[in-house]
């Protein structure tokens, strides 16, 4: 980090390293139906690699709550403990029964953060609000109907509702929103798993979608600010509670306005690096390409500070360790 507390290059290439120690030890799991093998696997990977990572980090968005034995739970410390203060939120595999079934987009993801950069939110819903920097300026609002967000968006763009692509997951609880996105004359993609690629895929230039909707994850939800703060552009977020059981949650958390609609900048503070490595196969980024005594993977690192994103293919040689 530097003097305001900022990870710096090497622990970019630290955070890509951790992603792609998950997504290979996850892929050699693709297709065997066992959604829990292969998440387990994904997080002893990244774990063991955090171990490494010279910081004093502390996991604000993990795998578990901390109750058991598991690893990567919120509050568990990482690092060697002798560099800079840092958060850590992370999804070890985003897309565990994307894998099992040998489907596409399954990604391993991992950001970090100043101390206190991370929104702390329970292990809840949320409903999401997302679009790229191109369309940063449009006056996106969770408050607003579907129809007159498209409008915005598409008012900037320069282009017509019926040109503008929105994601969302597909969920039985989206059928409703789908039905008014489409009533308004937008496009839709549908994706099975993984909101932290749909929220990703509005930043980046190559991809066809304007805009991310709907309600998923919001531990997901702070990660893929994350990454959109190191791509520019624009998101809101609101906590969804479902029940009793999701307003204890909230509670516990400390969370004192269940209803505040968060910005970009509230979910994902100061200095962030995010980065992700495919698992299978996507539209973002490649799978692991497992060969003999070695394998290949795909990733991006994005880091807010200086505004920039990366591509970076990772060539592993397993035999390495093994030479005197």
């Amino acid at each position: 980090m530097d003097q305001q507390g900022a990870p710096d290059r090497n622990l970019a290439l630290e955070a890509v390293r951790a992603t792609e120690a998950a997504a290979i030890s996850a892929a050699r799991f693709m297709g065997a139906g066992d959604e829990r093998s292969a998440d387990e696997a994904a997080v002893a990977a990244m774990h063991d690699s955090l171990g490494r990572f010279d910081v004093d980090g502390t996991v604000r968005i993990g795998e578990s709550n901390g109750e058991g034995d598991g690893k990567l739970y919120i509050g568990e410390r990482v690092g060697t403990g002798s560099g800079p203060k840092a958060d850590v939120a992370l999804v070890a595999l985003e897309g565990k029964s994307i894998v099992a079934r040998g489907g596409y987009n399954a990604t391993s993801v991992l950001a970090m953060a100043e101390e206190g950069g991370f929104l702390t939110v329970p292990d809840i819903y949320m409903e999401k609000l997302a679009v790229g920097p191109a369309l940063a300026a449009a006056e996106i609002d969770l408050d607003k109907t579907p129809a007159e967000n498209l409008a915005a968006i598409a008012e900037v763009k320069g282009v017509a509702v019926a040109d503008i692509v929105a994601c969302l997951l597909d969920r039985p609880r989206h059928a409703q929103l789908t039905a008014k996105i489409r009533e308004a004359g937008a496009r839709v993609q549908l994706i099975l798993d993984g909101d932290v690629s749909g929220v990703i895929a509005t930043g980046l230039p190559e991809s066809a979608v304007d805009v991310y909707m709907g309600i998923g994850g919001a531990q997901q939800g702070v990660l893929a600010a994350a990454a959109l703060r190191g791509l520019g552009g624009d998101m809101q977020g609101r906590l969804v509670i479902r029940n009793a059981d999701d307003g204890d949650k909230v509670r516990k958390a400390g969370v004192e306005d269940p209803d505040r609609t968060y910005e970009l900048a509230e979910m994902a503070r100061g200095h962030v690096t995010f980065a992700a490595t495919g698992v299978t196969q996507g539209t973002m980024l490649n799978g692991v390409r497992l060969l003999p005594g070695g394998a290949v993977t795909h990733s991006m690192v994005m880091r807010s500070r200086t505004g920039t994103f990366r591509f970076i293919e990772g060539h592993h040689d397993f035999t390495w360790s093994s030479q005197g």
